[in-house]
């Protein structure tokens, strides 16, 4: 199968869990996972159609942006270590996986040195998995309430990664109970959290169904990774 003909495949696939669920297929977007994927990868896609790209490593995402066409965009889905913060905020449109009160603070100060207003979502554990980064929900409103005071970072949503397996309907749960949890700390925080980031090549279309906004697709897209 052509990259194309994987990008129409996940396209249409997006369009029917939008109609399963009652909802319109614009409200949500697709983000095409290039990490470990190379620059021609990315440059295909973009004949495709594609055009914003997630990348999960700083160092990985330097090397491979110059290389690619100028109108392609980048935003960072993996966890990101304190020391590549500058490097990041520099490099990315927005930071999706946010998982602690000492990060959001230093995107902050870095978003300020740079003259720059950086998006970010909070990454939730709704699982518990002691393994996964992410705040814990009793946290949120906590990260919310010190967020109003940071004027270089923009808190627009939420974000997780469910325990993996390989049963679709097995993540359902956790994304249903973020989107829930979303709903609670918009109605009490006065942000209004639109995006959730949730769902990959092997859920996104049981995330969609729950609400989300935002999913991040690799292998569905770009084929198996070597």
């Amino acid at each position: 199968m052509s990259m194309q003909e994987r990008i129409d495949a996940t396209r249409e696939r997006m369009a029917s869990a939008c109609e399963r669920a009652g909802r319109d297929a614009g409200a949500v977007r697709l983000l095409a996972v290039s990490k470990t994927y190379s620059p021609e990868h990315v440059c295909e896609a973009v004949t495709c159609g594609l055009s914003v790209f997630g990348e999960s490593r700083v160092y990985e995402a330097e090397a491979k942006i110059p290389a690619c066409p100028g109108h392609a965009e980048w935003e960072l889905i993996g966890h990101l270590q304190r020391n590549k913060v500058q490097r990041a905020v520099a490099l990315f449109r927005m930071i999706h996986a946010v998982d602690s009160l000492p990060l959001l603070r230093k995107i902050n100060t870095s978003a300020l040195e740079l003259g720059k207003t950086m998006p970010v979502c909070l990454e939730v554990n709704v699982s518990g998995e002691p393994s996964k980064y992410g705040f814990v929900p009793d946290q949120i409103s906590e990260a919310l309430d010190e967020a109003n005071a940071l004027l270089n970072v923009d808190v627009v949503g939420v974000m997780t990664i469910p325990p993996f397996t390989p049963d679709p309907e097995a993540a359902r749960p956790h994304f249903c109970r973020l989107r829930e949890l979303r709903d609670t700390w918009a109605r009490a925080s006065g942000f209004e959290l639109q995006e959730l980031s949730m769902g990959m090549s092997i859920d996104y279309e049981v995330a969609i169904e729950e609400g989300a906004t935002c999913i991040r697709v690799g292998t569905a897209l770009f084929g198996s990774r070597a």
